[in-house]
């Protein structure tokens, strides 16, 4: 891994790059675009929480009587007298309903006039403006209710508000504050039990996802209006702020207040709000469904657009403010606050996705690195469904997974620009020299190629065409380049079929390693049964009649096997991969020793150490340049010959150290049966002049 990931620097330095530059763009970048992000990675968690728990039903139950279109059509244009909305509200009275929030802010007299297109429905025709107030504030009386304010810029009178109590020391330093608020209607304010505040902030993308619980109004703490409905359906005196952990008490209830004094909304199933919901004119004239309201928290609010009420929420662009009041309700009753976790613990998310990421990118295969990496980015998105579900804690997973995609994308965008240079060079410096699938599997992995200088050992194979320069005399060089064209091309296809590598092509001669540059078992057997073929298939190629017109010799072949140094040598802008070595030498001493022996293929004892006995045949021994003593050289046994002449040939190379002139009288037998085969003649030749001499 250590060696991919060195060899990976482009790759890993492009997606490190990224991964800072989504950094810097979190804490440089203006604040509405990771705050968009980030929200929606919220958003998605607090779905995927949803699919598997809901909010339970609440007790008591929360009822929307909600304003809508066919109200007004029945009653009136909006806005109403308050005569109307006395109606309205004294029906939900009569429902005894544990308590009412209103969504609707009464500021200032009722400076319109009582008017409706059914007067004498609501008998309120004849009622001056100040009636309707008093109307009004007498069924507020009647029900615990708590009335609405909105935050407002400038400081002004503020209305009796619900007692703030502390617990130890409260950080609130990310609360919403104003210097004043807009304020309902003294006498409407006096009835009521309790105010609360409706301002709804819109995120940086403009979609509401919290309600306060809690607001500074110059100096004062003031409620939400959820907070002030629960408080007064509880019948408590006061709220109570605890620290250590840090939480809201209301009654018997008691929930996490965050240091901004929001509660984050979770989305509701589909149809939930809506089986809460009662059309304010069915309030009015259904008895049947005025008595739902009978022991619930009720909320007056309108989904009509006339009232201004309609917010965009992530799951909806026209969501009635009072359903969200309601939803408010329903998680304080419930007691759940999702709170999203300090920034030292995303910021770590994002780095070990990112890190993943790019590990994967630049060590693993393209399938596998993307399994891996959607595996993580998955496993990141279970775990912060799994912390909502079990702690109420909100983690981002959609800027780790951002910045994961980003850095993965552009770490395999750079190691594969990297990997396609890299085998375009492979494929170069060895197209000619190994066979394509050899190069392609080093292109692959090319941790199976060494070109740095080491010590190995390889079978060398050197061969040569006999009588080659004699040759250049007698042909053309049209009729000679054509001819060795084929050759070299036949002679270097057969050496990469056998997995060699062609080291050299120097005129008429082929320099062939095998187990170089890449691991090759069993090389020195492979390296001689390459010769064998080789062997045959220039035979027919000489025995072509444009080779027999320029006198095309045999080939003629040198194999030995031994440690060599193999790598690079060569200036940067040219570098050829050989070796040297012993072998090598050897090898190419043992090609020329065949003209001696009369053999085609000469292999030298080691390599002939690797092989089949059986399958060579004693040539001798010979004395090679730069070796003391004497070696055993060998040759694959020629194809035409009968398993008889072959014993018969082993048994007088046997006889060569008791009776050499024995010996040859038996290779002058063996030569006169195989004419083809002039190595039993040089035997018998060389073993008469070795005892003439002696």
């Amino acid at each position: 891994m250590l060696r991919k990931i060195h060899r990976n620097r482009p790759g890993i330095l492009g997606g490190a790059l990224v991964y800072l530059i989504l950094i810097a763009f979190e804490l440089l970048a203006p604040r509405e675009w990771p705050g968009i992000i980030r929200e929606r990675g919220y958003d998605a968690v607090l779905l995927g929480d949803l699919q598997l728990r809901d909010l339970p039903q609440t007790k008591p139950a929360v009822i929307v009587v909600d304003i809508d279109r066919r109200t007004l059509a029945r009653l009136g244009n909006w806005p109403w007298p308050r005569a109307i909305m006395a109606r309205l509200v004294g029906a939900v009275a009569a429902a005894k309903p544990k308590a009412l929030g209103i969504d609707i802010l009464f500021a200032g007299p009722d400076r319109r006039a009582a008017a409706t297109a059914d007067h004498e429905m609501l008998d309120v025709a004849s009622h001056p403006p100040l009636e309707g107030d008093q109307a009004l504030a007498e069924t507020i009386r009647s029900v615990p209710t708590a009335l609405a304010s909105t935050l407002e810029t400038a400081p002004g009178p503020t209305a009796r508000t619900a007692t703030v109590l502390r617990r130890g020391p409260i950080l609130l330093d990310g609360i919403w504050h104003e210097p004043g608020a807009n304020e309902p209607f003294a006498s409407l304010a006096a009835a009521a039990a309790g105010n609360g505040i409706i301002s709804l902030p819109g995120d940086a993308d403009g979609k509401v996802r919290r309600v306060p619980l809690l607001v500074a109004v110059g100096a004062t703490l003031r409620p939400g209006l959820a907070v002030e409905t629960v408080r007064v359906a509880q019948d408590a005196s006061a709220l109570i702020l605890e620290a250590d952990p840090q939480r809201l008490v209301i009654g018997a209830l008691s929930i996490a207040l965050p240091f901004d004094g929001f509660l984050r909304l979770v989305p509701v199933r589909p149809g939930r709000e809506l089986a809460r919901t009662i059309s304010a004119i069915d309030v009015i004239e259904d008895d049947a469904k005025r008595a739902s309201l009978t022991g619930a928290i009720a909320l007056i609010g309108g989904s009509a657009p006339e009232l201004g009420g309609l917010r965009e929420t992530p799951g909806d662009p026209l969501n009635p403010s009072v359903q969200l009041e309601a939803n408010a309700i329903a998680q304080l009753a419930s007691q759940r606050a999702p709170v999203p976790v300090t920034g030292e613990i995303q910021f770590l998310l994002t780095f070990i996705l990112s890190a993943i990421a790019l590990i994967v990118a630049v060590t693993a295969s393209p399938v596998l690195g993307v399994v891996v990496a959607v595996a993580a980015i998955a496993a990141s998105w279970a775990g912060a469904i799994g912390l909502s579900l079990s702690f109420d804690r909100l983690i981002d997973p959609l800027t780790p997974t951002i910045g994961a995609a980003a850095t993965f994308v552009t770490a395999s965008l750079g190691t594969f620009v990297m990997v396609s240079r890299r085998e375009a060079r492979i494929r170069d410096r060895f197209a000619q020299h190994l066979a394509p699938e050899v190069v392609k599997r080093i292109a692959e992995n090319p941790d199976m190629l060494k070109l740095r200088a080491e010590k190995r050992e390889l079978t060398a194979l050197f061969t040569d065409i006999e009588g080659f320069t004699a040759m250049t005399h007698r042909a053309g060089p049209e009729q000679l380049v054509a001819e060795l064209d084929g050759y070299i091309e036949g002679v270097a296809t057969i050496v990469m079929d056998h997995g060699g590598m062609v080291d050299k092509i120097v005129g008429d001669a082929v320099h062939a390693l095998f187990n170089a540059p890449v691991d090759l078992p069993n090389h020195a057997a492979r390296a001689v049964e390459c010769a064998t073929v080789i062997r045959s298939w220039t035979e027919q190629y000489r025995s072509r009649p444009s080779a027999r017109l320029i006198g095309l010799g045999r080939t003629r072949i040198g194999i030995e096997t031994g440690e060599a140094v193999v790598g690079d040598i060569g200036i940067r802008s040219k570098l050829d991969y050989t070796a040297h070595g012993d072998a090598i030498n050897s090898a190419a001493r043992l090609e020329a020793m065949n003209k001696e022996l009369g053999s085609s293929i000469c292999v030298g004892p080691t390599a002939a150490g690797y092989c089949d006995p059986s399958a060579l045949r004693p040539l001798g021994t010979v004395s090679l340049r730069g070796l003391e003593a004497p070696i055993g050289v060998f040759e694959p046994w020629p194809p035409q010959v009968s398993p008889d002449w072959r014993a018969r040939y082993l048994l007088a190379a046997a006889a060569i150290q008791a009776d050499p002139i024995h010996a040859a009288e038996m290779f002058d037998k063996l030569a006169a049966e195989a004419p083809f085969d002039p190595v039993p003649l040089c035997m018998a030749r060389r073993l008469r002049s070795h005892s003439a001499e002696e």
